[in-house]
C-alpha cells in the first residue's frame, strides 16, 4: 500500500487530551488540544529526539518519523557493541547579523539534533516475548524471520542540541529545533522504548499511553556532576528534567573539541563528554539512581508504573545483525543527524508568540496565510506541514521565524544547498566526528563503515512492501526532485581524518558518490501480529569494504 502524505490524513497529535487534528495542504483544520498537561516527550508528534519505528502507521495510526541519514560502524571485536570513544568538533555558525538573508543558514535549521547511538536491553519494551536480556551479549541476536521471541529492546541516542533558536522546554509539542542557550550547545542521554507486543498487537493501556506515550523516552541532560536534574523516566519526569540549567549541565561552545566515551558500567550505560577546549567534563549514567526506569507493560487496565532500571547495552559486537527489530534503522553503533524539520516562514503576517507552538485554543500555530515557505525564487504559499511555528522574536540569538513539524514535503531548509560547503560567512561548518575506537585503551579500529538513510519510510512515492517508487533523491510536494539531499564526506583536519555531513567541503578526501553513498534498498524482516514475518524496505544502505577514515 502506498503511503498517504500525513497532512492529507487524520493526524493524532497526543498532546494533553490527544484530540485528533486534520491537516490538509495549505492549512490545518483546527481542533482543540489544550496545553501540554505534564512533563513528557511526545513521540507521536514526530519529535526529533525519538527513534523512528518501522511501522508507525500501525503504532500511532498515522506516519510519525523524520529523515535520519546515518553512518554505521561494524566490528566483530568483543566490546565494540558497548564500549567506544569518538572525537568530535562542534560546528561554528555564521554571525547573527542579517539572519533571514536568503541563502544564509544555521545549524538548528539544518539539524535539530546530532547523535551517537547504541542498542539497549529493555525487558518491558518490544517485543516483550522474552523477559531476560543478558547484557553485552551477541546471544541477543535473533532474526524475526527465524522467531518472534526476541529479547526486549530499546535504542539509545546521545544527542547534541545546537544553540540560538527557541529555548527548551518546547519538547512537549514543538519538534526539531529547541536550544539550551543563546550561544552554547548542550547534550542529553535519550533511551527510547516501544510498548507494543508484536505478536498480539496489543499496546500499552490507553490511560498510561496518554500519559507517557506508546513510544516513550527516558531523558537526562549531560551534567557536570553526573546526576540527573530530575527523574529521567517519563512516568515521574518533572519540568526540571527538561529545563536546561547552566549551573548543572555541561554547555559547550561552537568549535569545541570533544572526546565522547560510551561504555557499560555496573549501574548502566554511561556517557562521558570531555571538552578538550574548555577543560570541562560531564556525564550521565542510565541508572536507577538517576531516575531511569522501564514503563511496566500493562495492555489492560489503567496502571502506569515505573520500574527502576539500569539500562545496559544489548550486544557485544556491532554488525548487520545487531539491530533493534522494531526500529526503521538497521543499526547498533551509529552516528545520525536529524534533518527535515525546519521550514522557513517569511512574510508580512507575524507568527504569534506562544510557549509551545500552540495557540490560545490549544491548536498548533501555522505559517500564516499571506506568508511563504521556502526562500527567494522558491518561495510559495505555506502548506500542511508548516505547523508548530515560532516567530523570530522568540529565538535566543538567531531571529529567524520558522516551523518545526516533520517536513515530508522535502522542501525545507534541510533540502536546500544551505549545508556546510566552506562558505563560513553564509553556512555553518560541519559537525565533525571520528570513526569510533573500541578496546580497553580505545585503540582498536572498527573494520567497516556504512551509510544509511530511512527515506523509504518517509517518501510518499515509495511502497515499503515492494520497494517500488523509492528514490535516493526524494520528490518534494510539487512532484519534483528535492533541490538537494545532504551526504557524508571525510576530510583531513588538524585532528586527522574526520567525518562530516552536508555538502562537498575544502580539504575533502571523498564524498563517496554523494547521494549514491546510501547504496541500495535494504530488505529487513519485521514481526507481524500473530507471530508471522513481513519484509519491508525502510532504508537505503551502502556498506564500504573498509573503514577508510580511521584514527591514528
Amino acid at each position: 500500500m502506498r503511503r498517504v502524505r500525513p497532512w492529507l490524513a487524520v493526524v493524532s497529535l497526543a498532546v494533553g487530551a490527544g484530540v485528533p487534528v486534520v491537516a490538509s495542504t495549505g492549512s490545518v483544520a483546527q481542533a482543540s488540544y489544550g496545553p501540554p498537561s505534564r512533563a513528557a516527550i511526545n513521540c507521536s508528534n514526530a519529535a526529533a529526539m525519538c527513534t523512528e519505528v518501522a511501522n508507525s502507521d500501525d503504532v500511532f495510526g498515522h506516519y510519525v518519523g523524520h529523515d535520519e541519514p546515518s553512518m554505521l560502524f561494524y566490528s566483530d571485536t568483543a566490546g565494540s557493541g558497548n564500549h567506544m570513544r569518538y572525537d568530535i568538533t562542534l560546528p561554528h555558525d555564521p554571525s547573527a547579523s542579517d539572519p533571514t538573508k536568503v541563502g544564509k543558514s544555521y545549524q538548528f535549521e539544518l539539524s535539530g539534533a546530532d547523535w551517537l547511538g547504541m542498542a539497549i536491553c529493555d525487558t518491558q519494551s518490544y517485543p516483550e516475548q522474552v523477559k531476560t536480556c543478558p547484557a553485552d551479549s551477541d546471544k541477543n541476536i535473533l532474526d524475526p524471520a527465524v522467531s518472534p521471541k526476541h529479547v526486549g529492546e530499546a535504542y539509545m541516542e546521545m544527542q547534541f542540541y545546537p544553540p540560538g533558536w527557541v529555548p527548551w522546554p518546547t519538547w512537549q509539542v514543538a519538534v526539531g529545533a529547541s536550544s539550551c542557550d543563546p550561544t552554547r550547545w548542550c547534550a542529553a542521554l535519550n533511551i527510547d522504548s516501544l510498548s507494543v507486543d508484536p505478536v498480539t498487537g496489543q499496546q500499552l493501556n490507553s490511560t498510561c499511553a496518554n500519559k507517557v506515550g506508546v513510544e516513550y523516552v527516558n531523558f537526562a541532560f549531560i551534567t557536570k556532576s553526573g546526576k540527573s536534574q530530575g527523574p529521567a523516566n517519563p512516568v515521574d519526569a518533572t519540568t526540571a528534567t527538561f529545563t536546561p540549567d547552566p549551573s548543572k549541565d555541561l554547555f559547550m561552545n561552537d568549535g569545541d573539541n570533544l572526546q565522547v566515551a560510551i561504555t557499560d558500567t555496573s549501574e548502566g550505560v554511561k556517557v562521558t563528554i570531555d571538552d578538550l577546549t574548555t577543560g570541562e567534563s560531564g556525564s550521565m549514567t542510565a541508572s536507577k539512581e538517576n531516575g531511569f526506569a522501564q514503563v511496566k507493560y500493562e495492555p489492560t487496565g489503567t496502571s502506569c508504573d515505573a520500574i527502576p532500571y539500569d539500562f545496559h547495552p544489548m550486544y557485544s559486537t556491532s554488525s548487520t545483525k545487531t539491530r533493534v527489530t522494531w526500529a526503521a534503522g538497521s543499526y547498533n553503533v551509529a552516528f545520525d543527524t536529524e534533518i527535515g524539520h525546519f521550514q522557513f516562514c517569511n512574510g508580512p503576517v507575524k507568527i504569534p508568540a506562544t510557549p509551545f507552538g500552540l495557540d490560545a485554543n490549544g491548536n498548533p500555530t501555522v505559517c500564516p496565510a499571506g506568508d511563504t515557505e521556502e526562500e527567494g525564487y522558491n518561495a510559495e504559499p505555506p502548506d500542511g506541514d508548516d505547523i508548530f511555528c515560532f516567530p523570530g522574536s522568540e529565538a535566543l540569538t538567531y531571529k529567524v521565524p520558522g516551523c518545526t513539524y516533520t517536513n515530508v514535503g522535502f522542501d525545507g531548509a534541510s533540502y536546500q544547498m544551505l549545508w556546510p560547503d566552506g562558505n563560513t560567512k553564509m553556512h555553518p561548518t560541519q559537525f565533525l566526528f571520528s570513526s569510533p575506537e573500541t578496546g580497553d585503551g580505545y585503540d582498536v579500529q572498527y573494520a567497516h563503515a556504512a551509510f544509511e538513510t530511512d527515506l523509504p519510510a518517509i517518501e510518499s512515492t515509495c511502497d515499503p512492501n515492494s520497494g517500488t517508487g523509492c528514490t535516493l533523491i526524494p520528490q518534494d510536494d510539487d512532484g519534483q526532485p528535492a533541490a538537494f539531499y545532504p551526504f557524508y564526506t571525510d576530510s583531513h583536519t588538524g585532528d586527522g581524518c574526520m567525518w562530516g555531513f552536508g555538502n562537498d567541503v575544502p580539504n575533502e578526501i571523498s564524498d563517496y558518490g554523494q547521494n549514491g553513498q546510501y547504496g541500495t534498498l535494504l530488505q529487513q524482516d519485521y514481526t507481524t501480529t500473530g507471530g508471522g514475518t513481513i519484509v519491508q524496505y525502510t532504508d537505503f544502505r551502502g556498506i564500504l569494504n573498509s573503514n577508510p577514515c580511521r584514527q591514528g
